[in-house]
């Protein structure tokens, strides 16, 4: 999905809060079977806080070797030890929304090889140009993502843990894309010169385009380096959209696997124009809704997938009044239930009702709720139309909490004889509409400039590849 994961925080939350007294397997409905919706009052717990630790220490670059019980691959002279390859795997599943199993573990062996082989080139060009990183870059990006996940880097820290992921295996990948980035820079920031010109002949055709709808466009490039592989590509494209349709974070996977500059940002090209793309590009963009993401798409050097993250529509266009707007969608409500056995002890109860806030604060409509009931075990989701319910056969209470919270979002969880309880409202935000703004000549140039930089890093890498010997296990 593209959205930003809640996957991410809600099992992580889960990891963390039901590692309690009582033992997780205990998280189960009373005996005969799951009572129906009780008629309770609603109350909003505090959530619980946590304070971040101090940036631990991180190399720069890792060395080539390290703790291995074999060997992955071998590039040029450098090894990558099958320690390495089962960290990252491990690292991919633990922050993706993956399931490890032993299908999902198969599949994603070889798509993360080569990237970690790809990687190994640009950590040895990095070094021949003597290009260092230091801790505080790295600390940098992660406060990004975790910020961008709503996370603390306590949470993160933990949940890394809980999958078996050395903190320090996140920190050389953040280092790698760092150093890449650098090195482009390096190798072509001289070579790229925008002219007071090129700004006037952009800012001109943004003005002409701007009375065009714009997409707000994260994408994961896989590069086709010659016709021989391009089957290969596209079956690893495959197995990504595959990743993504299934819950997987699109930012995370972009970091992970996409070939572009771009990775490192999570895919974000930023706002495109109806037609700025090269057509097929642009074709399924005007396709898209909001959230959506499309199938892998060739196009210029390989293949994309794009996440739409908003439209914006021309700057001519007349925006109706937000208050007139209305839910998409009827008006219907699931049910969410962490079941407790008659009794629990106190703590017990205190650890599920912290999941079901975190599980309030991230829920976002009645689509997502299957898979959550997936992955948290003990959790149940119920559709109670289909227990032959109404919101009118609800308790007064309840009904209340309903019409308090907006489409898409839970009432406050509260306790019940069945357990911690929310309903959760299945309809719809209407869709935001707004209007683009042009941009700055400042922000004209800088584009300008990752366009030429992002096409440069491409030939960069690929005579990388070409001239490098690699082989692997």
């Amino acid at each position: 999905m593209l959205r930003k994961s809640a996957y991410l925080v809600v099992i992580g939350a889960f990891v963390a809060l039901l590692a309690g007294p009582t033992p997780a397997q205990n998280l189960s409905g009373p005996p005969g079977g799951t009572p129906p919706p009780a008629a309770a009052t609603p109350s909003n717990p505090p959530s619980a806080t946590a304070t971040p630790p101090n940036p631990p220490p991180g190399a720069v670059l890792q060395p080539d070797m390290g703790p291995s019980d074999g060997v992955a691959a071998v590039v040029n002279d450098s090894i990558i030890t099958e320690y390495d390859l089962h960290q990252r795997i491990l690292l991919y599943v633990s922050t993706s929304g993956q399931q490890p199993t032993p299908e999902v573990i198969a599949k994603l062996r070889p798509q993360i090889l080569a990237q970690l082989e790809t990687e190994q080139l640009q950590i040895q060009e990095a070094r021949r140009k003597n290009i260092t990183v230091s801790p505080t870059d790295v600390d940098k990006s992660i406060e990004r993502i975790v910020g961008d996940n709503h996370m603390t880097k306590d949470q993160l820290a933990e949940l890394l843990g809980k999958g078996g992921v050395q903190m320090s295996t996140l920190r050389a990948q953040i280092a790698v894309q760092i150093a890449w980035q650098k090195a482009v820079s390096d190798e072509f920031q001289d070579r790229v010169n925008i002219t007071p010109q090129d700004i006037d002949a952009e800012m001109a055709r943004l003005t002409e385009g701007a009375n065009k709808t714009h997409y707000l466009v994260s994408s994961i490039f896989l590069g086709v380096e010659n016709p021989d592989v391009d089957a290969k590509v596209l079956k690893d494209a495959q197995d990504i959209h595959a990743q993504l349709v299934s819950g997987a974070n699109f930012g995370t996977v972009a970091r992970q696997f996409s070939q572009s500059p771009t990775a490192a940002a999570g895919g974000d090209l930023g706002w495109v124009y109806q037609g700025q793309l090269p057509a097929e590009l642009d074709a399924q963009l005007q396709k898209m809704e909001v959230g959506q993401v499309s199938e892998p798409i060739r196009s210029v050097g390989g293949y994309y997938i794009m996440g739409l993250r908003d439209r914006a529509l021309g700057a001519n266009v007349v925006l109706p009044d937000p208050a007139t707007l209305k839910p998409v969608g009827p008006l219907t409500v699931a049910r969410v239930l962490l079941p407790l056995p008659p009794n629990s002890p106190k703590p017990y109860q205190e650890n599920a009702l912290k999941l079901a806030v975190q599980i309030h604060d991230h829920v976002n409509g009645c689509d997502m709720l299957p898979k959550m009931a997936e992955q948290v075990r003990g959790l149940v989701y119920q559709d109670i139309q289909k227990m032959g319910l109404k919101i009118t056969d609800l308790s007064a209470d309840i009904q209340a909490a309903i019409a308090k919270a907006g489409p898409g979002e839970a009432t406050p969880p509260f306790s019940s004889p069945a357990g911690i309880e929310m309903m959760v409202r299945c309809d719809k935000r209407a869709p935001e509409q707004h209007k683009f703004n042009l941009p700055n000549r400042q922000q004209v140039e800088e584009n300008l400039f990752d366009e030429q930089i992002t096409m440069l890093s491409r030939r960069y890498i690929r005579d990388l590849r070409r001239n490098a010997n690699v082989e692997t296990k």
